[in-house]
């Protein structure tokens, strides 16, 4: 029984990790097209095109993992999605936080437009991924078996 858990949570982290993919490709296609459609290092549109590009990711995240990963605890009730958008909240703060962060340092260091915007972004998307996976598996979609087992 203990290697059947550890088998669905190594299936489950491959699972998040390849639909992460498609969440990065989303993530950072939208934002290198924002700022291709609009050039800028202004901190205010920058925040506003990485929010925009993060929020795209997430939809395409809960779209996915709430159908594939979590599906046997997604249940798609409003808790539920609420505790979705919780989360997807605090990972963006954290994802515009490194970004800005980041690329301020970058920019400092006066390394290249290009290379700038898209490594602070990846450090920001791994920030985030990281913290999402967690609140995701342990608050959003938790199982009911292990809601009952901590009561």
């Amino acid at each position: 029984m203990e290697n059947r858990k550890k088998s669905r949570a190594s299936v489950q982290k491959l699972q998040f990790t390849v639909i992460g993919i498609s969440n990065a490709a989303v993530d950072i296609g939208s934002l290198n097209l924002l700022l291709l459609l609009h050039p800028t290092d202004q901190s205010s549109t920058l925040t506003l095109f990485n929010t925009i590009a993060y929020c795209l990711a997430v939809g395409n995240s809960y779209f996915w993992n709430s159908r594939i990963t979590f599906r046997r605890s997604a249940k798609g009730g409003a808790e539920q999605r609420f505790s979705f958008f919780l989360q997807g909240l605090f990972s963006l703060l954290i994802n515009n936080g490194v970004f800005l962060a980041f690329n301020l340092l970058f920019q400092f260091i006066g390394m290249p437009v290009w290379i700038r915007h898209n490594l602070a972004k990846g450090l920001a998307m791994f920030a985030s991924f990281s913290a999402s996976f967690f609140m995701i598996k342990y608050l959003v979609f938790k199982d009911k078996e292990r809601r009952h087992r901590h009561k």
